[in-house]
């Protein structure tokens, strides 16, 4: 596995956080998450989406929807000359309405299952990658996989913030995505 990674949470990282997403129009990005992820691309970095994603176990709202989310984002970001190579989520949770999708799985964060999919498939190294979302579950899928974790105070990061977890450090807090990818360049010195 050769290339590193960004992981992305999406909601509350790359676009607002708005509780369960139920509708484009309520699709809105933070005004530096498109300068973010063009600025990991030209660096060398592959930059993959990942999400956990229960409001299909819930039943608000089915897959077909989370792939015309994904499209409407990735449209946007390719008008910004900005790339995600992949997204990944998982639909899954044990308590879900849905019995399909009510499962103990292996992709639900801060388990790894999406990271260890995205770097069989994309050919990645994960202990040169870097994990970047609002929850303390985004840092602990970062550790677990051997990446390094951030926590940005966008979304629910603030909140997070002030509980930290026992057991859970982030390698940096940072205000929002873009002072993250600053962090990341200066740090992996680009890909």
């Amino acid at each position: 596995m050769t290339t590193p990674a960004v992981f992305l949470d999406r909601d509350g990282t790359l676009i607002h956080e708005v509780g369960y997403l139920d509708r484009l129009d309520r699709i809105e990005f933070f005004p530096w998450s498109v300068d973010a992820v063009r600025l990991l691309n030209r660096a060398g970095f592959r930059v993959i989406v990942v999400t956990n994603q229960a409001g299909v176990a819930r039943g608000f709202f089915d897959e077909a929807f989370l792939a015309e989310a994904h499209r409407h984002i990735d449209d946007r970001l390719r008008a910004g000359q900005a790339l995600v190579d992949a997204f990944y989520y998982c639909p899954h949770h044990p308590e879900g309405r849905v019995e399909r999708y009510r499962v103990a799985c292996e992709c639900r964060k801060p388990k790894t299952g999406m990271m260890r999919a995205a770097a069989e498939s994309l050919d990645l190294d994960l202990a040169r990658s870097f994990v970047v979302g609002d929850r303390w579950g985004d840092v602990q899928m970062a550790q677990a996989a051997g990446s390094r974790g951030i926590l940005v105070r966008t979304g629910y990061g603030q909140t997070e913030e002030q509980n930290p977890q026992e057991g859970t450090e982030a390698d940096l807090v940072a205000d929002h995505l873009m002072d993250a990818v600053a962090w990341i360049l200066r740090t992996a010195g680009g890909a």
